[in-house]
């Protein structure tokens, strides 16, 4: 069988999900993977488990070499042709339907394989709005998603000889695209990443949301880009845009923008939360890059923070272990100049999967005690009992401290984790 990187993360989530009676849903950006996950990855597992290859029916939406079965994305052919392959009611089959969104009223057709005992339905599609927001009521509640990242630095590390370093160095400056991998030099690697931007990511928010601004689109993702890791909102991205890039755009239409990037999962936006509190601030997130690799190329290399690229990388493994993660404020009345005041300390992540739930810093560095004061202070501050850790850009031994704060060098928490 040929040789590829497994992303046995992804294949893991599909197997405990197999004839649970739901439609599988892979969602992620374009060009991620969805298709070869699904077509190539699960389809290897299934043959190895036993299943006939006949049983396993693929059909991909979005390519032209269909057509000795008709239009493939006419809902009726399309029903016609896989229930000519469907010859037995007791045999399990496995239906994979790539970019499904092609197919108009493919919510029936879908619903209607999926009410079969005998049929598995998985599927894949772009219009990331009816994908992630609108799964509940498009499937009935049967709809079962399961969300693909660009490689993570474990996976991307697959196969590979030379030194973490210089692994780290490639990851960190053009990111996990699996697209990459046919790319040989940095040339092609920076031409690849801003085609993907210019040809796909932008033309398909334009196209899809009828955007009329352009221009003040990629405007915003420049901000967005710029910004990782820093609390923002439409109203200060729409006062930046005006003052720096001279782009009008009202904060009402920079919200709406911001809605459809994240929907094409683009950039996710950590909610900041109040940690003794207990409440969030609705009008304000950190915004970060679904790949950092993206990022660079947008802003065609110009701002290169390793600081704040270790931090959005961070913030993506966290999300590729299954984490829901917020930003955390913790506020507390204390003695400034002669006079008690509030002050509030920043906690980089709060990152919480069922009942875990851990209490993360991103600290490129620590060279002095000032900077290590400033990354302790408010993992300090909490009093609960939950974990406390702070990840540090070299390589260190792991350790904990008289505080019970943990501390773990980057490379072992993409490595190993927690």
């Amino acid at each position: 069988m040929e040789q590829y990187i497994l992303r046995e993360t992804y294949l893991n989530q599909l197997i405990v999900r197999m004839n649970n009676g739901e439609v599988k849903i892979v969602t992620g950006p374009r060009r991620c993977g969805k298709s070869w996950l699904l077509n190539r990855i699960f389809k290897d597992y299934l043959i190895t488990t036993g299943v006939p290859e006949e049983n396993i029916i693929i059909v991909s939406l979005d390519i032209d070499d269909n057509e000795e079965n008709g239009d493939l994305t006419d809902s009726k052919v399309l029903k016609s042709y896989l229930y000519s392959r469907i010859t037995s009611k007791d045999s399990p089959y496995y239906v994979i339907l790539d970019e499904v969104q092609e197919v108009d009223g493919f919510e029936k057709l879908v619903n209607g394989l999926n009410a079969k005992d005998n049929i598995d339905v998985y599927i894949t599609g772009s219009n990331s709005h009816f994908l992630s927001s609108d799964i509940k009521t498009i499937f009935r509640g049967r709809g079962d998603e399961v969300r693909l990242y660009p490689f993570s630095f474990k996976e991307f590390c697959t196969n590979r000889t030379e030194p973490v370093n210089e692994l780290w160095k490639e990851y960190y400056t053009y990111g996990g695209m699996p697209g990459l991998l046919r790319q040989r030099t940095p040339e092609q690697k920076v031409l690849y990443l801003q085609r993907l931007w210019n040809k796909t990511y932008l033309d398909d928010v334009v196209e899809r949301h009828n955007v009329k601004n352009r221009e003040a689109l990629s405007a915003l993702v420049d901000s967005l880009c710029s910004s990782v890791g820093s609390l923002t909102n439409p109203n200060r991205i729409s006062n930046v845009l005006k003052s720096v890039q001279k782009v009008k755009i009202d904060p009402q239409t920079v919200s709406n923008y911001m809605e459809y990037l994240e929907e094409a999962f683009l950039f996710e936006g950590a909610k900041r939360y109040n940690i003794k509190g207990n409440k969030y601030f609705e009008s304000i997130k950190k915004y970060y890059s679904a790949d950092v690799g993206l990022r660079n190329a947008k802003l065609n290399y110009r701002q290169q923070d390793v600081g704040h690229i270790m931090e959005n990388v961070v913030y993506n493994e966290l999300r590729i272990r299954g984490f829901t993660v917020d930003v955390g404020l913790v506020e507390v009345r204390e003695k400034r100049n002669g006079k008690m005041e509030y002050i509030q300390y920043e906690v980089d992540f709060i990152a919480t999967n069922g009942t875990d739930k851990y209490y993360v810093q991103s600290a490129f560095a620590m060279d002095s005690e000032e900077k290590r004061h400033q990354e302790l202070n408010s993992l300090q501050k909490i009093d609960d009992n939950f974990k406390k850790i702070v990840i540090v850009g070299n390589d260190i031994a792991e350790y904990t401290n008289e505080k019970g704060i943990r501390f773990m060098g980057l490379f072992q928490f993409l490595l190993s984790g927690f």
